[in-house]
């Protein structure tokens, strides 16, 4: 009886040291619900169309090639991923979306020196190396976006994730509007499915009853905080998957599990807390 309980006593210390370990990983992926592959994504006339219910990682730091994950969609950064990272994610069975700035201009970018000044306008708050582009000129921003397109072909990505279309809501140091934004994201469109890319709709929510439609996805930030996420909808009306990303600078892990994670099941949305560096902290609904 003594081993017995002596053992018993060793496993309950070592499970209380798992448990206390396990807390000071909030830092890092949610080790005890992780995100699981549901298989939920769709193949329509060759372009990728994640269904509502797939589940969704994002990662914008430096990934190793052999990189493991267990989700339906990553979205990763198009310049820093290499083929042999965007291959091993496949071979998981995991499908990868490209992130791309389309709307600022970058200056750590490869291509940088591809953007006249014409096009450059005001700093882009918050992110001292980046500036609003004129997405009117697609006579001039065209060719780079379409290069650009060019190399996430090449690198074997399933799709696009176009950031930065809503440059009419900023001040860019450009008289954009929604038309404008309209005009361009559709030009997008018709550029990545001509490659077989799909594309998602980066925020913008009030331009979802003209997009829905030809758009793949969404991807929304700071929906449920800034009280937005009921205009999303539309998109899981069309049977497409809405992506959902809180942030840990405005919500608490607790307020997420308990007043995100309802709403966003019973709305078919995807949803994951997140370091705003969109790193290796990753919560998912309990």
């Amino acid at each position: 009886m003594k081993y017995i309980s002596s053992i018993s006593f060793l496993l309950s210390v070592l499970a209380l040291f798992s448990c206390t370990a396990m807390k000071d990983q909030d830092t890092r992926m949610d080790t005890i619900n992780p995100g699981t592959r549901t298989g939920n994504v769709d193949i329509v006339n060759g372009i990728m169309i994640p269904r509502p219910g797939a589940t969704f990682e994002w990662r914008l730091d430096d990934l190793p090639d052999d990189f493991q994950t267990g989700v339906d969609i990553i979205d990763i950064d198009a310049f820093a991923a290499t083929p042999q990272l965007v291959a091993n994610l496949q071979a998981q069975g995991t499908k990868v979306i490209a992130y791309l700035s389309v709307g600022s201009f970058e200056n750590f970018r490869e291509d940088a020196g591809s953007f006249p000044s014409s096009v450059k306008g005001n700093k882009y708050e918050g992110f001292p190396d980046e500036k609003w582009i004129d997405v009117r000129k697609i006579d001039i921003v065209g060719p780079i976006m379409e290069a650009r397109l060019d190399m996430i072909k090449a690198k074997g990505f399933d799709g696009i994730e176009p950031d930065n279309i809503n440059g009419y809501q900023n001040n860019s140091g450009f008289d954009l509007t929604k038309k404008d934004a309209i005009t361009f994201s559709r030009w997008l469109i018709r550029e990545a499915h001509e490659r077989g890319l799909s594309i998602g709709q980066k925020n913008a929510e009030e331009l979802i009853p003209t997009l829905v439609n030809e758009f793949d996805w969404f991807l929304a930030e700071d929906a449920f905080v800034d009280e937005f996420y009921t205009q999303l909808t539309p998109y899981i009306d069309a049977n497409k998957a809405v992506f959902l990303v809180e942030y840990t600078d405005r919500m608490r892990r607790t307020d997420f599990n308990n007043q995100v994670c309802p709403e966003a099941r019973r709305l078919q949305y995807s949803s994951v807390l997140k370091d705003r560096d969109l790193t290796n902290t990753t919560f998912y609904c309990n």
